[in-house]
């Protein structure tokens, strides 16, 4: 089976440190989306495109996409033999925040329900999503980042407050042509370069044909200043044809070839699977141009960053629970309280949802950015958005504006959940909307901002993290693996000169 490099198993020498983990009480051995239906569906996708290879993916706690793969004689007929019995085993001590190397054997489960081809190989391969359990006590694994997010959507139809909640992640990305980065004991540096930066307009291109969006003015210009709109319908339509239901992609606020590519809502669950295969499209799409295409919150300075905009709502026997006639832009009063929990426990979020140090060079104010702990109609100044496009009832929804790409979407939307939902169980009331541009508003008046670092997220998840734990959707383990491994990226980013320390201090 496949094993980490020596590199990695650095990377993740803090699982030495860490409590040994249980795994979650299940009454099934196996995921119950094992089924003989399934596993036909998986035969017909196979015999249909001429599957020879099959690929079993699945998320590390970060949130990247893992992977190998097997001959496709290796993948059982029947739901009750084979790998849909058994699972295979993974090295899980090979992979970021799960298991120390003495408790290193892990089993994948593939979901024979997302079986599809393979939109980026070249060998007709299929695609399978795996859920992660423990092999001893044949349970789910806690820290299975899609576990979580399934443990959510069971405790909000356990609580009979709705029956399904609905989510629509809008993620920004950049596309690159070049970029290069290292850090030495005595040296430290980062270069991106973009055809379409408008820092690159003096170049000597021979011919430099001048179309380069201007800082903060490249959204929606038609080609040629969007030189990248067939890169972005070659994403869409690659997505598209494995069932990721993408509604449109456009040219983002940035120079430099910033993108949006947006979903159609989904279930939680699903749209995180959503999310991480058209990630995975972009990239590899991307890289056959010759460019290089990243969801890193904020590569530029002076120019927008990248955000990952989230629409939820919540639904009880096919009615929108969000929607109320002649309500503030038509929200009921349990949308009220449930944005309450949004903006109550945004901090301990924002753990999860903007986890990066880089994060935080993205939330400050005057590019666009959420810090502003308030809800508004059309507002985009505030953290919490009301969409008023259309008042057509099921539309009805908020719009959670502080994460981004850059997240675990499983852990990090089911976090925002699982704060609505305590927003709702506690009516936690979200005071008076604000309607005026929160950047212009005195100090005395403007709301309370989020966290302005990393370290102060971690801090608020550490002192906020009770909701998370309701229903046993998060876990103990998972919240204290998640701040420990993140410290340590703060002191990796924190003990390290900075460049421009060299220029603001050399000369002392």
């Amino acid at each position: 089976m496949p094993r980490g490099t020596l590199a990695a198993r650095r990377r993740i020498a803090v699982a030495a440190s860490r409590p040994r983990v249980r795994a979650e009480a299940s009454t099934n051995s196996r995921p119950a989306n094992i089924t003989e239906d399934a596993v036909k569906r998986v035969w017909e996708v196979i015999r249909k495109h001429k599957i020879t290879v099959v690929d079993l993916k699945f998320n590390d706690l970060p949130g990247l996409w893992q992977h190998f793969s097997i001959p496709v004689e290796e993948v059982a007929q029947s739901a009750r033999e084979g790998i849909w019995v058994d699972g295979i085993g993974f090295d899980g001590s090979s992979i970021r925040g799960f298991q120390k190397i003495q408790e290193s054997d892990m089993n994948l489960f593939a979901d024979p329900t997302t079986a599809v081809l393979d939109p980026v190989c070249e060998t007709p391969t299929l695609s399978l999503i795996c859920d992660i359990y423990d092999p001893l006590t044949r349970q789910p694994y806690s820290r299975d980042p899609r576990y979580i997010a399934k443990k959510a959507e069971a405790y909000l139809k356990k609580t009979g407050i709705a029956d399904v909640s609905y989510w629509g992640p809008e993620p920004e990305f950049f596309i690159f042509d070049d970029i290069r980065f290292d850090s030495t004991e005595n040296a430290s540096y980062y270069f991106v370069d973009s055809i379409e930066g408008d820092w690159n307009t003096g170049r000597d291109e021979k011919p430099n044909l001048g179309y380069k969006p201007r800082y903060k003015e490249g959204y929606f210009p038609v080609p040629p200043h969007d030189i990248f709109q067939d890169i972005r319908s070659e994403i869409m339509s690659k997505a598209r044809a494995v069932g990721v239901p993408v509604e449109k992609h456009h040219h983002e606020v940035a120079t430099a070839g910033q993108a949006e590519i947006d979903m159609r809502y989904s279930t939680l669950t699903k749209m995180a699977d959503h999310l991480l295969m058209l990630k995975y499209i972009t990239k590899n799409v991307a890289r056959r141009h010759n460019k290089v295409a990243t969801y890193m919150p904020k590569p530029l300075f002076g120019d927008n960053g990248s955000g990952m905009h989230t629409h939820q709502s919540l639904t009880k026997q096919d009615r929108n629970l969000f929607f109320e006639k002649g309500g503030y832009a038509n929200i009921s009063q349990m949308c009220k309280w449930y944005i309450g929990g949004l903006l109550k426990h945004a901090p301990a979020i924002l753990a999860f949802a903007a986890p990066t140090t880089n994060s935080y060079k993205r939330l400050v104010p005057g590019y666009e950015a959420p810090v502003n702990l308030a809800y508004s109609a059309r507002n985009r100044s505030a953290i919490c958005r009301i969409p008023v496009y259309v008042e057509y009832p099921k539309s009805k929804r908020v719009e959670f504006r502080a994460p981004d790409p850059s997240c675990n979407p499983y852990t990090t939307f089911a976090a925002m959940l699982m704060a609505g939902l305590d927003g709702i169980q506690n009516r936690l009331d979200p005071g008076k909307p604000v309607d005026e541009n929160i950047y212009e508003m005195s100090a005395d008046r403007a709301p309370k901002q989020v966290p302005g670092s990393l370290d102060e997220s971690l801090d608020a998840l550490e002192r906020d993290h009770e909701f998370l734990l309701k229903g046993g959707v998060f876990t103990k383990d998972v919240i204290d693996v998640w701040v420990e491994f993140k410290r340590q990226e703060i002191d990796k980013v924190r003990l390290r000169p900075h460049p421009y320390e060299f220029y603001l201090y050399f000369d002392a």
